[in-house]
């Protein structure tokens, strides 16, 4: 996608180093005016166009993905994660149906929010990318085309090269800068060698895959603002200098982290397409066999996590069995009409709690290998979509959960 600047705009670039003189005169300093590179550039009435820097090819990124899987630390097996159900069904939902929205996980401090999390990765299904692109394009879905593949489209290339890749799982970190979220423009090189030269960003890497918070109530307002905006519409913006570039940003977002530490701002909680509570378990013989289970993991990773193979295998066929079904799963008008009512009821703000609801439940009926919703089916998700939409009540003793609960078997009877 090519863009447009001009040379008087950006004039306030300086150089880095001893020169003090705008870039685009330093460049040209020798023959008294600008004299940019011809390659990607287009020279009308002061103003020239400039083009998308080239992404990684194949090989660098193949190279890449195995030098990231050879060191990358071994991951605790999903399979072997005790109890903590609700928090686990969540995040197989979200994988079978991205649209569903993400999820928050809130609880006690050391109760494997992170563990189970990470876990995930080794459960999430193959996707079908064009090689070499920075932002895991969809060679078939125009709203998840980064922009030079959506370019080529349009000019009726039907030769994109195509590959299938591991849905990608991004970690946030805490003190991540803005500019290594979204994205940074390189201003030298976009006026002396006349191409915009945009380095992606963490969201442009987790287009079509998740992108997980760790501690997200203690996340920096101007980062909660970026995600906002890019969960809110699906595509990131980059403004540097007059140049101006978008690309999509569609992922499923995780978050978790300790209430205690800390609430989340209501906009961004609204986002998060479902709550699951995380609570401390109480069973002692639990607690011992989950102790024992993390001390086998400590002393022979390999080892365990061979020991859990069959297990993940089954799950993984499970999930993808799941997600090609997901399109035949129905839902009856009278159960739709009932979750809504059950929203209205609960004065629940919008209607992404009627929308995540179906979504959540349809999901939840093709990872049981059924082609329609049962109430079953709706009374298991409901609460965990639409817990954290409801109106806070400071005098309210009783759990959001438990009148999410309430209200349905009032509404369902």
């Amino acid at each position: 996608m090519a863009s447009t600047f001009s040379p008087t705009s950006a004039a306030r670039a300086l150089l880095p180093g001893s020169t003090s003189r705008p870039l685009f005169l330093a460049a040209s300093a020798s023959s008294g005016r600008i004299q940019p590179s011809r390659k990607g550039l287009d020279f009308r009435r002061g103003r020239f166009t400039v083009c998308n820097v080239a992404a990684p090819t194949a090989a660098e990124q193949e190279a890449t993905a195995s030098a990231a899987k050879e060191t990358q630390r071994p991951v605790y097996p999903f399979a072997a994660i005790v109890g903590q159900d609700e928090m686990k069904l969540c995040l197989l939902l979200n994988v079978i149906d991205p649209k569903i929205g993400g999820v928050m996980i809130m609880g006690d401090r050391g109760t494997g929010k992170s563990t189970t999390v990470r876990s995930l990765v080794d459960l999430l299904p193959d996707i079908r990318v064009v090689v070499g692109d920075p932002f895991n394009s969809d060679p078939d879905d125009p709203e998840v085309m980064g922009p030079e593949v959506r370019q080529r489209v349009l000019q009726g290339d039907t030769g994109l090269p195509v590959t299938t890749a591991k849905i990608t799982m991004v970690d946030l970190p805490l003190g991540a800068t803005e500019d290594r979220v979204c994205g940074t423009i390189d201003i030298e090189k976009a006026l002396t060698e006349g191409v915009k030269a945009f380095e992606p960003g963490l969201l442009a890497k987790a287009n079509r895959g998740i992108l997980y918070v760790d501690e997200v109530n203690l996340l920096d307002d101007h980062l909660v603002d970026v995600l906002l905006d890019s969960a809110a519409s699906g595509w990131n913006t980059v403004e540097r200098e007059g140049i101006s570039i978008s690309h999509p940003a569609r992922f499923i977002l995780i978050g978790s982290g300790n209430p205690e530490e800390g609430e989340l701002r209501p906009q961004l909680l609204d986002r998060f397409g479902m709550h699951a509570q995380v609570g401390t378990v109480r069973d002692a013989e639990l607690r011992v066999k989950i102790v024992e289970e993390r001390a086998r993991f400590d002393r022979d990773p390999k080892t365990f996590r061979e020991s859990y193979h069959d297990e993940q295998e089954k799950l993984q066929q499970q999930i993808s069995s799941a997600r090609s079904n997901l399109g035949a799963v129905q839902i009856d008008h009278d159960l739709r009409v009932k979750i809504s009512k059950v929203c209205s009821e609960l004065n629940v703000d919008g209607l992404r709690g009627d929308i995540v609801t179906n979504r959540a439940a349809k999901a939840l009926a093709a990872l049981k290998g059924r082609d329609s919703v049962t109430v079953e089916d709706i009374a298991t998700v409901i609460p965990n979509c639409l817990r954290h939409r409801l109106r806070k009540d400071p005098l309210e003793s009783i759990d959001s959960g438990l009148l999410v609960i309430e209200k349905f078997y009032e509404v369902f009877s």
